[in-house]
């Protein structure tokens, strides 16, 4: 079995690392600059794993993509992150609600459906609508003072 990765930082990557575990913006870069650090002041894979709170796995992956692509690797997220059907529609639904408003979810989603084809139901209607910028106006019984008599 080959033996494991061990970073050796020059000067000028240990600076970056050590302004990035305290101060990148994303977190999960500043978790990965703690056991790229860990592990190069000679700590072994479990402890960095436990210093930084992440697996044994997800710090082997680390190392490996500081390996393979420098403090660029480790910097770099690739996260998967969704886009729903109905972004493409979002003008046209936009347009629509705003000329003609509804009075409920159930009323925005049958609106949807007749406009794109695409049925949701109310909590992803409700989200959808909330990120284009919509709000829900709550009506409620005006509480009346009883008659004197």
């Amino acid at each position: 079995m080959a033996t494991w990765f061990r970073p050796r930082l020059s000067s000028d990557e240990q600076s970056a690392v050590l302004t990035d575990r305290d101060w990148h913006p994303d977190p999960r870069v500043r978790r990965k600059m703690n056991v790229l650090w860990a592990v190069h002041l000679g700590h072994s894979r479990e402890d960095a794993a436990r210093i930084a709170h992440v697996g044994v796995a997800t710090a082997k992956r680390y190392l490996l993509a500081f390996r393979d692509g420098g403090l660029d690797g480790l910097e770099r997220c690739q996260r998967h992150i969704p886009v729903s059907d109905l972004a493409s529609h979002a003008s046209a639904i936009q347009a629509s609600l705003t000329e003609r408003p509804v009075r409920t979810a159930a009323e925005a989603a049958e609106r949807i459906y007749q406009l794109t084809g695409l049925r949701r139901g109310l909590p992803q209607t409700r989200a959808f609508l909330a990120r284009l910028g919509f709000t829900w106006q709550r009506s409620r019984t005006a509480p009346v003072p009883p008659k004197s008599l």
